[in-house]
């Protein structure tokens, strides 16, 4: 009877960890985005953010983070479908309208030497997949850049060297100065900033991708159920 109950509670935690490392990818995925967060309403707390809700740099720095939320949704959507078909292709029985199911079948249906060729196709593939949230990453770079282009140029276009010597006029220049430094340095930190918040993310994908191409080979080459 001992051996029989500590066999079941064996059964029991196994059964556990099991249920816990089929979601690790998600469970990584959603760790990352706790502490980002986190830290983001702890900077927020702290007033470090007031400068973004200005008039000045609220438009811009708005633009950047829809694009950002975009590729996170993006993100999240594709690392729970290569999760599931992960956790599929493990226990050896993926779903037939899966990436991993449609690739057996297509192995099991042609000649062996054109394997490697199924093979490839499925790399390229999964890799365009997640191509698309590495894009939407880089592109916050780039209108990060943009904002500190349209910074500069807001500073240098209240500036007129003519009316330098009246002091009136030089009071206006300095907030126009100052207002468009803010939108460069701003937009160009809230680009900098969610590039590496969702290229972190993008990397936990492309890790998944990995695994999922790898097990679907795995189970190709050891005769898995279709």
């Amino acid at each position: 009877m001992g051996n029989t109950g500590q066999s079941a509670g064996g059964d029991v935690i196994g059964e556990e960890v099991g249920v816990t490392h089929r979601y690790l990818l998600v469970l990584r995925f959603m760790l990352v985005n706790l502490v980002a967060v986190s830290l983001l309403v702890a900077a927020y707390l702290q007033g470090w953010l007031d400068g973004f809700f200005t008039s000045y740099t609220m438009e811009l720095s708005a633009a950047i983070t829809l694009v950002f939320l975009y590729g996170l949704v993006t993100c999240g959507a594709r690392t729970w479908r290569i999760t599931v078909e992960l956790n599929d292709v493990k226990v050896g029985n993926p779903k037939p309208s899966s990436w991993a199911g449609k690739h057996l079948r297509n192995v099991r249906d042609s000649d062996p030497a054109r394997h490697s060729v199924h093979a490839g196709a499925l790399r390229l593939k999964l890799s365009n997949r997640v191509a698309g949230v590495r894009h939407i990453a880089n592109s916050l770079v780039f209108l990060g850049l943009i904002g500190t282009v349209i910074g500069f140029i807001i500073a240098l276009s209240g500036v007129d060297p003519a009316a330098t010597t009246d002091v009136d006029n030089v009071a206006a220049m300095v907030s126009t100065l100052v207002n468009g430094m803010a939108v460069a340095l701003y937009t160009t930190l809230v680009g900098a900033v969610l590039y590496v918040w969702l290229i972190i993310d993008y990397r936990i994908l492309a890790t998944g991708t990995v695994h999922l191409i790898t097990a679907t080979i795995e189970l190709e080459e050891t005769g898995g159920r279709h």
